[in-house]
Parts: C-alpha cells; sequence; structure tokens
C-alpha cells in the first residue's frame, strides 16, 4: 500500500519517499518531514488497518525527528551529531531491573547458588538480545544495578554481621576483578570445590549484526554461497554451531571434502550443503561438509557434486 502510494519518479527510476520497517505488528515509518507523516502517511496507514478491524495504539504511536529518538523493540534509535547510534533503550532496562529485583524480593532466604541459578538465565538472555548494538556502557551500568541488589539482599540476611564479614561470605576476588557474587560448589564426582558466579554483561563480547543483502534471495541458486557464508560464520559464534563444526572436523579427519588437502586456519574454511538449500537441501549436520573457500567457490562455480567422507 505504502510502495504504490508513496513514490515519485527520476531519471526512470522509482524512489521512495517512506520506507517500511516491520516486526510482528510493531513497525516504523520514515518519512521526508513531519508535516508529510502527519498529514499523508498516518492517514493512509489509518484507513489500511480501519479496513481490516485494526486500529493504531495511541500510547505507541509517535511522530518524532530521528536527532531526538524513539524506541523500537526495547531499543532506542537516535542520530547523535549526525551519526545513527542504537542502544537498549531506558524502559528495557528498567523492565529488567525490575524483574530481577523481583527475583532477589521473593528469594531472600535460598542458597546463594540458588538465587545465582535463578538469575543468570534473565541476566544472559537480555543480554545477548543487546550484544548487536551500542550496548557496553548500558552493560557496565546494568552490572552495577545487580551489584547493588544483591549487596542488599546480602546485608537483609545477616543484619547483626559486620561489613567485611558479610563481603567475604558472598562476594569473591577472581583474578584481578573483586566483589564478585560468587557461591562455593563441590563436585560430587571429585570433591573439588569451584565458585559459581553471576553473569556479567560487561564480558559479552559485542558482535555486530551483519545485515543480509537487500537483493540476496535463499531460493535463487546464484545466492547459495553468500548464506553457507553467513551460516558459516554464524555456527562459529555460538556453542551449539561449534559443536556441530567440531563433528564436522572430527568426521572429515580435518581435510576438505573436495580436494582432500588440509584444512588450516590459515587456509580458512567454509561449509557447504551437499544438496543445495536452493534445491530443498536442509542444514543438518548429514548434509554439511567442509571445503576450503577457494573449493567451495568452484563447486559452485562448476555446480561440481560433493559427497560426505567415509568415516
Amino acid at each position: 500500500m505504502l510502495r504504490d502510494r508513496f513514490t515519485w519518479i527520476t531519471k526512470n527510476k522509482l524512489r521512495g519517499c517512506v520506507n517500511l520497517v516491520r516486526y510482528a505488528d510493531d513497525f516504523v515509518i520514515t518519512g521526508r518531514s513531519k508535516e508529510f507523516l502527519e498529514h499523508e502517511v498516518l492517514p493512509a496507514v489509518v484507513a489500511f488497518l480501519r479496513e481490516r478491524g485494526l486500529e493504531l495504539s495511541q500510547e505507541k504511536t509517535l511522530i518524532t525527528h530521528i536527532d531526538q529518538g524513539f524506541d523500537f523493540l526495547g531499543q532506542n534509535i537516535r542520530k547523535y551529531g549526525g551519526k545513527l547510534l542504537i542502544r537498549p533503550s531506558d524502559k528495557s532496562v528498567r523492565s529488567l531491573m525490575e524483574k530481577i529485583r523481583e527475583v532477589v524480593r521473593n528469594n531472600k532466604q535460598v542458597k546463594q547458588s540458588t538465587l545465582i541459578r535463578l538469575l543468570n538465565p534473565i541476566i544472559k538472555g537480555w543480554g545477548n538480545y543487546h550484544r548487536h548494538v551500542v550496548s557496553k556502557d548500558t552493560f557496565h551500568k546494568v552490572d552495577y544495578l545487580i551489584w547493588q541488589c544483591l549487596w542488599r539482599w546480602a546485608k537483609r540476611r545477616h543484619p547483626r554481621k559486620r561489613l567485611p564479614w558479610i563481603k567475604n561470605r558472598y562476594f569473591h576476588r577472581i583474578g584481578s576483578r573483586d566483589w564478585i557474587f560468587a557461591a562455593e560448589e563441590r563436585d560430587p564426582e571429585s570433591d573439588d570445590a569451584k565458585l559459581f558466579k553471576i553473569e556479567h554483561l560487561s564480558k559479552l563480547t559485542i558482535v555486530r549484526h551483519a545485515a543480509v543483502k537487500g537483493e540476496a534471495n535463499p531460493y535463487d541458486q546464484k545466492w547459495e554461497s553468500y548464506f553457507e557464508e553467513r551460516l558459516s560464520l554464524r555456527m562459529a559464534r555460538s556453542l551449539t554451531g561449534r559443536r556441530v563444526l567440531l563433528s564436522l572436523w572430527i568426521s572429515q579427519g580435518g581435510k576438505c571434502a573436495h580436494c582432500g588437502e588440509k584444512i588450516t586456519k590459515q587456509s580458512g574454511w567454509h561449509v557447504h550443503h551437499i544438496r543445495w538449500r536452493s534445491r530443498g537441501g536442509s542444514s543438518s549436520i548429514s548434509n554439511l561438509v567442509f571445503l576450503h573457500p577457494n573449493c567451495h567457490r568452484q563447486v559452485h562455480s562448476r555446480d561440481l557434486e560433493v559427497r560426505k567422507p567415509a568415516p
């Protein structure tokens, strides 16, 4: 609807007056001016939704300049001196801390290790969601807020104890870092003691999201190698993906499935689908092999057949 109505022609090319970004029932529409969005785009969107029995949320609908910024999907999008930065929104930080404080408040008498197990999935899940944007400063701030919350929890449990005693009981030094909220646990098999610690957001590595090229089509054979390169990078960044890569490495004896030569850090590697995704293949381990980058290009350019090496 927007594309058909709000386009203009210059030098025989269609140029969009508006841009739409949508995720489920949330969306952002950008335009050339506030007046254009208010008087042209907004009425068109309202009419489009009304025909389908829907309406815009008055609380969420906002027309603003990019220099003032706006929140979308838990992140704040704003230009600072002409540079676009995406950060975790203040509302998202408040929501996280409310959830953490509620867990701490409802578990005043549990063991320290139990509290850590309740909090770690919440902290890690929030951090993984925001690790692809400009989050480092926010991560440090949230770590401090969590520390404050846990320090109050520890003091509340021992109102008659001195602060150094409480600190030594619940907080430990690990390496060069002090005041780590951690509990000692013993391995039932080896009887060795180890520290089970709270997750720290500041330790998360910021990994920039590589946007998919707009013209890329996973069902087009000419884009097959492009999506396989993205798959290789994605697998290398996750624990599950690295396990799959290790399994492939062992099953192939560390050799390329095309030329049979060793795959090393210097040579590099790509993951290849034996039956291409564009031809109905899956990303299961039975349909994947390791290839040298150059061998990978040859396989795709010549449409060569690759078989899984015998174990």
